[in-house]
C-alpha cells in the first residue's frame, strides 16, 4: 500500500488549503483514513479520521475549521483546512489503517505565515 499526500504550502493566516491523499495497492474495503501532524519539536499528532461510513473524528484544536472527507471509490481523502493559523504550520501525514496494518503518507508540509 502507498499513499501520496499534496495541497500543501504556504498560506497566509485566515486561508485556506486543502490536502489530498491517494491510496493504492491492496486497499480494503474497510478501513480509516485520516490526517496526523507534526510541528517543529513535538509529537505526531491526530488532526481528523473518517471511515468509509463517513463517520470522522476531529481535534478540538481544529474544530470549526477543518473538515475532512473520503471518496471511497478513488481511495482517496481529504483535509480542507479553512481560517488557517500560524499554529497550524507543520508537516501533514496521511495515514490508512486496515485490518491489522497501518500506513504512511510521506508528508506534506503546511506553513502558515504573513
Amino acid at each position: 500500500v502507498q499513499l501520496q499526500a499534496s495541497g500543501g504550502g504556504l498560506v497566509q493566516p485566515g486561508g485556506s488549503l486543502r490536502l489530498s491523499c491517494v491510496a493504492s495497492g491492496n486497499i480494503f474495503s474497510v478501513n480509516v483514513m485520516a490526517w496526523y501532524r507534526q510541528a517543529p519539536g513535538k509529537q505526531r499528532a491526530l488532526v481528523a479520521a473518517v471511515d468509509p461510513d463517513g463517520r470522522m473524528t476531529i481535534v478540538d484544536a481544529v474544530k470549526g475549521r477543518f473538515t475532512i472527507s473520503r471518496n471511497n471509490a478513488k481511495n482517496t481523502v481529504y483535509l480542507q483546512m479553512n481560517n488557517l493559523k500560524p499554529e497550524d504550520t507543520a508537516v501533514y501525514f496521511c495515514h490508512l489503517a486496515q485490518r491489522t496494518e497501518t500506513y504512511w503518507g510521506q508528508g506534506t508540509q503546511v506553513t502558515v505565515s504573513s
